[in-house]
């Protein structure tokens, strides 16, 4: 069994927060102290992230999802959890849907992606990491993460930095790895499977996850709800209050 980083916080009903490629578990500290005023929340970092294992070798995106249940199983005895993925964390989620919807109450999918049908960008960040590491490639990933109104503020700014060092302390080959289990995710089948409650949420200004992908997502997840942020691609960091309501307010809907 991979270890995992896990904080834990708060009381009441479970909520599992998983993260953004490149990120860790901090990436969701201002969504995680709202939920926890009235929910058990759990962040984890994935493995090759954070504080979590580094396990060389391939890596699939099924296989972080078994990660998170295993996670889940270990946490709660098997009670069902609320579920919160955004962009990895969101693929992870649609794996864990499809697998293991006996330890899900709620699923929610934030600026994240079924499918990627052009690898090429995938492969070139591949190579830059490879030859310069993962520091040559943080810049332009963090100005896709936050919009730039968002970083012009003191607030923005330091997420902006705490983001960036984040993904630079990322290990190399294992950054490689689970970036291409993201480039090879294909959901776009197994997604009309899903019997679990969904949310999807999609950034009006995300270039790395475009609205139109949130969109086919919630068209094809049965009975899923589509809510809009006006935030870019880590969606949980710019706009965190508005975030955790829609997440509030679609538990509260059902």
């Amino acid at each position: 069994m991979t270890r995992l980083n896990v904080v834990r916080e708060g009381s009441g009903p479970f909520v599992v927060l998983s993260h953004a490629l490149g990120c860790d578990l901090h990436m969701w500290d201002a969504v995680a102290a709202q939920l926890a005023r009235a929910h058990t929340v759990l962040r984890y970092d994935h493995r090759n992230h954070g504080a979590s294992e580094l396990v060389p070798g391939p890596l699939r995106i099924e296989t972080l999802a078994q990660d998170a249940a295993e996670l889940i199983q270990r946490e709660t005895g098997g009670e069902p959890v609320h579920f919160v993925g955004l962009s990895m964390g969101g693929m992870t989620a649609q794996a864990l849907a499809v697998r293991h919807p006996e330890l899900l109450k709620t699923v929610v999918i934030a600026n994240s992606a079924a499918y990627y049908p052009d690898q090429a960008p995938w492969r070139a960040r591949e190579d830059t990491v490879n030859a310069k590491g993962v520091a040559a490639i943080a810049p332009g990933a963090v100005s896709r993460w936050l919009t730039p109104a968002f970083v012009g503020t003191p607030e923005g700014a330091a997420a902006a930095k705490a983001l960036h060092d984040t993904l630079v302390r990322t290990d190399a080959q294992g950054y490689i790895a689970a970036c291409n289990a993201v480039a090879a995710i294909d959901f776009r089948e197994s997604n009309h499977r899903f019997t679990v409650p969904t949310l999807v949420i999609g950034g009006l200004q995300d270039e790395a996850t475009p609205l139109a992908m949130s969109e086919a997502m919630a068209a094809a997840i049965p009975g899923a709800r589509l809510a809009t942020i006006d935030a870019a691609h880590v969606s949980a960091v710019e706009r965190p209050v508005e975030f955790t309501q829609l997440l509030i307010d679609f538990w509260r809907s059902l």
